[in-house]
């Protein structure tokens, strides 16, 4: 591999060591104790009147000042960070030297010695013995501070944004807001598993590879199986697997997992994310609402201490009840169109381009009333809204409204201007969901994105008897986006998907 400049000399020092009979990335460590657990120790000893306990703790080289026959150095590991007081008397002078001169800040170390504090009553070890773990041949990119919003925040500088996410893990080695932003995210899902577990849910996990994609309007990944000779698909949505198990008595079932989109990259899309899906027996769209706004507040308390966040400069109030109001008239609000005067999609068109709106060309009348209208009234919607009673045409699997047959009992829900999810009261009837399937078709080319293939084998499940239901699906990472105020999907995933470096 090409080294720096400052790399070559760490691997000077690397071979040093070797020449010295010290092995740069020894076999055996030793540690009795994190850094928390050391610190608990130390004023646990401290509290009884007795004198810090004899440690070996571990961790990453984060600074290094040394004064002439002592050093104070801190390590950081994934619990906290300790100083560490090097004297030659105690070390010996040939380890003091080896540790001035071969040791370099990101060098995972390792040091035995007994608790104390300093005189200026930092947390520290009297270190009898260092040891060397890992030497870093790159050094870690430079810690900086920024103000933002009157307050200083620390990042780590790359020459390019982009490099953050392509080496996440020197990203989350030099700052510790990008490590916690992760430690949230595993804190959401498992709140989120919680309140499922703790209301008769029962977690499943369904294919990932399909022989049909659906349950989304999602243009999907496509890979092949040489043994079987066909092509397959990476899952879109988990829906049609999930309501087949409502057919085989299971009432509540729900699936944390990722789903795949072949779809753009944007500041909310990344094509492989996290999604939780859910399906009850004997819910209609309006329980799947109420169990909605009372899971994401109850998250948001667990993970962040309150159901009001702050969200890019917006105060959040993720308290329930949210406001509800329909499709029809959030559009005629902000857009000044009442989309059931236009029956068709010129007409629609029309009246979009009348209003200085976009309309695709060539667009069908479903796609207008989602693309065009619905995403002029989304950045409007900053607390928490249930946009519901979406067009026939463009929800294939959701029950028709009693009162109206145009419409279905279909919601979406948004906060801070992000759509966040979609909700059905599931449609169940064989019969209509074949014809649903049948008029997608016709109304969309095959290579649309919209178009919803005929799943035989789902329709089939139905003919069994699907009990009436509730589903509901969310993306996990727009939440995590929410809970710890970050602008970009790519903040929240740790490994998002990236143009290639020499790609044009």
């Amino acid at each position: 591999m090409e080294l720096t400049e400052l790399e070559r000399l760490r691997v000077e020092k690397l071979e040093r060591l070797r020449a010295q009979g010290i092995e740069p990335y020894p076999r055996l460590v030793k540690r009795t104790h994190t850094i928390a657990e050391a610190s608990a120790a130390l004023e646990a000893a401290e509290g009884a009147g007795e004198e810090g306990p004899q440690v070996a703790v571990t961790g990453r080289l984060r600074s290094m000042r040394v004064m002439g026959k002592a050093t104070f150095a801190h390590i950081e590991d994934g619990s906290g960070a300790i100083q560490l007081f090097l004297r030659i008397q105690d070390v010996g002078e040939t380890a003091y030297e080896t540790f001035k001169q071969d040791f370099d800040l990101g060098d995972f170390v390792g040091a035995e010695g007994t608790l104390m504090r300093t005189r200026t009553g930092e947390r520290s070890v009297l270190v009898k013995e260092v040891r060397m773990l890992a030497k870093a041949i790159s050094p870690l990119p430079v810690i900086k501070e920024k103000e933002v919003d009157g307050r200083r925040v620390r990042y780590s500088e790359f020459s390019d944004v982009e490099e953050r996410y392509r080496q996440r893990y020197a990203d989350l080695a030099s700052n510790p807001e990008v490590r916690e932003i992760f430690r949230v995210r595993a804190r959401t899902v498992s709140a989120l598993r919680r309140f499922f577990d703790e209301r008769g849910f029962l977690e499943v996990e369904t294919p990932i590879l399909q022989p049909i994609y659906g349950g989304a309007a999602a243009r999907p990944f496509v890979t092949h199986h040489n043994q079987l000779h066909q092509d397959q698909y990476l899952r879109i949505s988990f829906e049609l697997y999930l309501k087949r198990l409502l057919v085989g008595m299971y009432d509540r079932v729900y699936e944390i997992g990722h789903d795949f989109r072949n779809e753009g990259v944007s500041q909310t899309h990344n094509p492989e994310f996290t999604q939780l899906e859910f399906y009850a027996a004997y819910w209609d769209y309006r329980d799947v609402m109420a169990f909605c706004e009372q899971m994401i507040a109850h998250v948001a308390e667990e993970v962040v201490g309150s159901p009001v966040i702050e969200y890019q400069g917006y105060q959040i109030d993720l308290r329930p009840p949210w406001r509800r109001v329909t499709l029809r008239q959030a559009a005629l609000e902000v857009t000044g169109i009442d989309y059931t005067e236009y029956p068709t999609a010129e007409g629609l068109a029309a009246a979009a381009r009348a209003k200085g709106l976009p309309a695709k060309p060539g667009a069908t009348w479903g796609y207008l009333v989602d693309k065009t209208l619905l995403a002029t009234v989304q950045p409007t919607l900053i607390q928490p809204t249930f946009v519901m009673d979406y067009p026939r045409d463009i929800s294939p699997l959701a029950k028709t409204k009693p009162d109206d047959p145009t419409h279905v009992e279909r919601f979406e829900f948004f906060i801070a201007g992000i759509e966040m999810g979609n909700a059905f009261t599931e449609l169940n009837d064989p019969f209509d969901q074949e014809q649903r399937f049948l008029e997608m078709g016709r109304l969309y080319a095959a290579d649309d994105e919209e178009a919803h293939p005929v799943d035989d084998d789902y329709v089939r499940a139905m003919r069994y008897g699907m009990p009436p239901n509730g589903g509901f699906g969310f993306g996990v990472d727009r939440l995590l986006m929410l809970l710890t105020d970050q602008p970009a999907i790519r903040e929240v995933i740790l490994f998002p998907q990236l143009r290639a470096r020499d790609a044009a």
